[in-house]
């Protein structure tokens, strides 16, 4: 299908979704956020789709939600569209089973900053920023700011970057535990792409199962996640794909999965 806000492409197993409104530093319109819930349906529905990568432009990944969208809102409104849930790809994203990693480089603000956290890990350029600059507008973070940005880097550090709106660039990012790796920008696309092919080549059932595990994490106290994590461990030997792992290590050769 047609696309206006973003391009989307594969690259064998991996599909990306390229947030694709320049003139508006990739705000995160109510239609933006539609076509990524569209997009990633599409890629959820694929089986030759293991792995997705979210990217954005060179000066912005998304330079927040797009206030236009907001402004005429009042109060029951709000509440009535659940807004900005309303768009599903919030919500797609947020109980998506396939490993998604973000791209990001340039401004990554507000709600743009709250989509790459969205995703299960970020990879950040050099001139990556990152922030929660709400409170300059007389409002707070309403697509997980406070919530994913004080698991990512603790309490006082989301606290200081949520009140008082300022910035923070890769090198902070990384150091707090917001980004899994940063890169120069020149290199951003190339090596993101090859950690989520690294991923997509596993099998989709082992990456899917940890990914629910390591999110489980955060739900529940640590005696019910390893129980979790021991079922799960489990699982994984009733599938073929585990035997060919296994028998590939004892025979010294690649794997070849099947995902099933």
């Amino acid at each position: 299908m047609g696309y206006e806000y973003i391009v989307v492409s594969t690259h064998g197993s991996v599909g990306e979704i390229n947030l694709n409104r320049p003139d508006a530093m990739n705000a995160l319109c109510a239609g933006l956020m539609e076509e990524v819930g569209t997009a990633l349906t599409a890629f959820a529905a694929d089986d030759t789709i293991n792995a997705v990568l979210i990217t954005g432009g060179e000066k912005a990944f998304a330079a927040g939600a797009d206030i236009k969208d907001m402004a005429h809102l009042n109060c029951v409104e709000a509440i009535q569209d659940d807004f900005p849930f309303s768009a599903s790809g919030w919500t797609v994203l947020k109980d998506y089973r396939k490993p998604v990693v973000a791209a990001v480089a340039g401004y990554c603000l507000g709600g743009g900053c709250e989509l790459a956290m969205s995703c299960d890990f970020i990879v950040a350029a050099d001139t990556a920023r990152f922030g929660q600059p709400e409170v300059k507008l007389a409002i707070m973070p309403g697509a997980g700011g406070t919530q994913r940005m004080a698991r990512a880097v603790g309490k006082a550090r989301a606290m200081e970057l949520c009140l008082t709106g300022r910035l923070m660039d890769a090198e902070e990012a990384l150091q707090a535990g917001l980004v899994a790796y940063t890169t120069s920008a020149g290199r951003l696309h190339a090596d993101a792409l090859a950690t989520a092919q690294r991923i997509a080549a596993h099998s989709s059932t082992s990456t899917q199962l940890i990914k629910e595990s390591i999110n489980q994490a955060f739900e529940m106290p640590l005696s019910s996640g390893l129980l979790f994590e021991r079922r799960m461990f489990q699982t994984c030997f009733a599938t073929e794909d585990r035997t060919e792992g296994v028998n590939a290590f004892i025979e010294k050769r690649p794997p070849a999965f099947r995902n099933r």
